[in-house]
């Protein structure tokens, strides 16, 4: 018996669609009725502990997570920052030091029920923050031996560019709030002689030494100069003298000796190697505070100097509120009116995170290093890497409407690591830079995309370059897999992903087709667009998925498209999840897969088909049948219905991943997988207001189902999109009719440009499908091939 014997038989598929259909599927927690109106404040609403815990519906986790591991969460950090900001005040509950089961070095989990410290600086995700810092009252240990507090939740609050927790244990609270390169924290001890704080440089250690009375400086051994924009080294302020100091190193070289030698001295002003680190002692009466002021630099120069900046402050209120009213001016471009107050901070906490990359490297004016190591100083704002194969799928469209000034500038910074290092920036999977670029081309924003196609093609067509297999690639129009020793049950954590990859290329490759017509580069264009048809080499007619083939083009068997293969053939994704990844050519895979109607019920077969996966994927979670909204690959698929006339399933699908995969845990602050830098939350922010950009290098945006009855969107230009949703409720989920600034409007889909100089879509709603709105197939969006073309087997 095949793998396919055991998908569903047509009549309970055909029960499925019905239901699909009549628009029963679940909603979710949405109450019907409106919200009364609340004159609290956009920022106010916005919670940053969402996103830290996972889901706890058996149903949407499936068999998830490995043993030994625990269930993924959004990943995010609760801690003070600002928008696009490299220095964060992030609590830490996981010691990274000892291992990260889940595979990636993340610094808090909602579950975790004792503090280790807090951290003023460092990489994504800041696990590796450095350095460590702890208040503790009384006794304490030396690290890795952390001397950690419990705390009590209900203390714990977090709001954009502020955290607060009581520490239970050393009857201390501790409050976070960060400038651009500045990190405070401040202590409010209770009474007593031994109120110490103790800070180190985690395992990879460095130098330490302690300054006068009131400062801490060292460097820290870990990180690459040219990746690291915080910088090795740092100094901490005191806002208060100490009466005691010393220092420590910890050696944990020798496994016999447990956590490792320790070797602390008091009075000692330096110190240098593993955990190397200083304590310092305050007496302390009830209510005293003591607030560490932390900055980093990429020599003790700038460290300080980032620390006396003109915005580095030392007053830790005026701080906070000048934080507070840096997000608040972002928040206040997207007013929204009507759902839920559960709704309302899912919707503001989800923005919070959708700005968690790219990080600012420096400012106009401030130092940087460059790829090669050199000092720089910046003539823009400069930014970080774009995590492309996250965040290049949605949220950099996002930035586009309410940025666009930003994405210049982050533009100009790829394009100059492309130049420092001769290709352009790929990210983990693909090759997807192209996207921010004809994205932003295609929006109307102003650069010089003629000197980034040279870095653009380069990556494209120079097999030593960072497109792995390009050579196979274009000489086979596909990448083959290897199949492992033994054919091991899935997922398999090596391999080539050359299902995945190819369509992958083949995406790119039709973004830089347009890229380059309109450059008048014809040869180029006709070149990119033949390619961009490289996604039918790994489909399989005979089975209906896209499937991997070995090197003499054999389709790989046996092969199970409900099985999470991870890197054999799919990447991160079952050969379900894979399918769906054309979004350029949606028309195409419609044709190839016999089509209106056989579309429509492979889309319906995804959604309904259990998930039954022997191989676990931990980033697997968030499921409707099939489909895994907690991973990237098909998080686009609940909007291809718009292609293939029945634009009313989409509106129930994205509703029930809004009211289903976010926050409907016992927590309430529950994602779908990680959030991957705010990728997952961009998906929630674009999908609540009701349109999505299912391939972002185009300027297109796919109609859903909003859940707000009036969304107003202050574009970058200053001009005002509208979102009206009349007779919107929680079963009021279908679209009736539409009109675009007060003409009919009978697409499923609008164009940036139908926006740009400001408009007002109004949606009608009701409780039924819409089944006259949006099905026409001449109102479908645009695909790169055209309708009609069925393949034939």
């Amino acid at each position: 018996m095949t793998p396919f014997a055991r998908l569903p038989h047509r009549a309970p598929l055909a029960l499925a669609l019905a239901i699909i259909a009549l628009g029963t599927i679940d909603t979710g927690h949405a109450a019907a009725s409106k919200a009364a109106p609340t004159s609290t404040a956009n920022v106010d609403l916005a919670n940053p502990l969402v996103g830290t815990a996972p889901l706890d519906r058996q149903d949407l986790i499936g068999n998830a997570p490995p043993e030994g591991e625990p269930l993924y969460t959004g990943m995010t950090t609760p801690g003070a920052s600002l928008p696009e900001s490299a220095t964060e005040a992030a609590p830490v509950n996981i010691n990274a030091d000892l291992g990260f089961a889940t595979g990636v070095p993340v610094a808090y989990d909602y579950r975790r029920p004792a503090m280790i410290g807090f951290t003023g600086g460092g990489s994504t995700y800041g696990a590796r923050g450095a350095p460590m810092v702890m208040p503790v009252v009384g006794d304490w240990t030396v690290p890795p031996d952390y001397m950690t507090s419990t705390y009590d939740k209900a203390t714990e609050k977090a709001s954009p560019g502020y955290y607060a927790v009581d520490l239970a244990t050393f009857h201390t609270k501790v409050e976070l709030t960060a400038t651009q390169w500045t990190s405070l924290m401040r202590f409010t001890f209770p009474e007593s002689h031994r109120s110490h704080v103790v800070l180190n440089l985690r395992r990879s250690g460095g130098d330490v030494e302690v300054v006068g009375d009131r400062v801490i400086r060292g460097t820290a051994t870990a990180g690459r100069r040219d990746r690291d924009s915080d910088g090795p080294y740092f100094v901490a302020e005191f806002s208060r003298p100490f009466r005691q100091f010393g220092t420590f190193t910890a050696d944990v070289t020798n496994k016999g000796e447990g956590l490792g030698r320790t070797d602390v001295q008091t009075d000692r002003r330096a110190a240098s190697g593993g955990y190397a680190g200083a304590y310092v002692t305050f007496d302390t009466k009830a209510g005293d505070q003591v607030v560490v002021r932390i900055a980093h630099g990429h020599s003790a120069a700038e460290a300080e100097q980032r620390l006396r900046a003109q915005d580095s402050d030392a007053d830790f209120d005026r701080v906070h509120a000048k934080a507070r009213a840096r997000w608040a001016e972002l928040f206040d471009r997207v007013q929204v009116s009507g759902g839920t107050p559960k709704q309302r901070m899912l919707f503001y906490s989800t923005l919070y995170h959708s700005f968690a990359s790219p990080r600012m490297i420096a400012r106009k004016g401030e130092g940087y290093i460059d790829a090669d190591g050199k000092d720089r100083i910046a003539d823009y704002d400069h930014y970080g890497p774009v995590p492309f194969w996250d965040t290049g799928r949605n949220q950099i469209a996002l930035l586009m409407l309410l940025q666009p000034t930003v994405v210049q500038d982050i533009m100009r910074s790829e394009l100059d690591r492309a130049r420092e290092r001769g290709y352009m920036n790929t990210s983990f999977h693909g090759d997807h830079a192209v996207f921010l670029y004809n994205g932003a081309w295609t929006r109307g924003i102003d650069f010089d995309y003629a000197a980034a196609y040279e870095y653009l093609r380069k990556n494209a067509t120079d097999p030593k370059g960072p497109r792995g297999y390009l050579a196979e690639y274009d000489k086979n129009g596909w990448i083959s897999d290897i199949v492992p020793p033994n054919n091991p049950s899935p997922p398999y954590a090596g391999g080539k992903a050359g299902a995945a990859t190819t369509l992958e290329y083949a995406w790119d490759d039709h973004a830089l087709a347009d890229f380059a017509r309109r450059l008048g580069k014809n040869d180029d264009a006709e070149m990119f667009e033949r390619r961009a048809g490289n996604w039918r080499n790994v489909f399989d007619p005979s089975v209906g998925f896209v499937r991997g083939r070995t090197e003499d083009g054999k389709w790989i068997s046996p092969f199970d498209p409900g099985e999470p293969y991870y890197n054999f053939m799919m990447k991160e994704a079952s050969g379900w999840s894979t399918l769906w990844l054309v979004p350029h050519d949606v028309q195409g895979l419609m044709n190839a897969l016999g089509g209106r109607d056989a579309f429509n019920a492979k889309l319906d077969q995804f959604f309904t088909t259990p998930y039954t996966a022997k191989g676990i994927c931990r980033d697997c979670t968030g499921l409707i049948g099939q489909f895994v909204q907690g991973n990237q690959p098909d998080q686009q698929a609940p909007y291809l219905y718009a292609w293939s006339g029945q634009p009313w399933k989409t509106a129930a699908l994205t509703r029930r991943v809004l009211a289903d995969m976010y926050g409907s845990d016992a927590t309430g602050y529950g994602y779908p997988g990680m959030d991957d830098q705010g990728s997952t939350s961009s998906w929630y922010v674009l999908s609540a207001m009701g349109f999505y950009p299912v391939d972002p290098a185009t300027p297109d945006y796919i109609i859903g189902s909003p859940i707000f009855d009036h969304v107003r969107l202050r574009l970058g230009n200053g001009k005002v999109f509208e979102i009206v949703a009349r007779n919107n409720s929680a079963k009021n989920m279908y679209v009736q009719s539409a009109t675009l600034n007060g003409k009919p409007w009978t697409k499923p889909w609008f164009s940036h440009a139908d926006i740009v100089n400001g408009a007002t879509l109004e949606l009608t709603m009701g409780p039924t499908p819409g089944k006259t709105w949006g099905t026409d197939p001449n109102d479908a969006p645009p695909s790169m091939s055209a309708a009609g073309n069925v393949k034939k087997d």
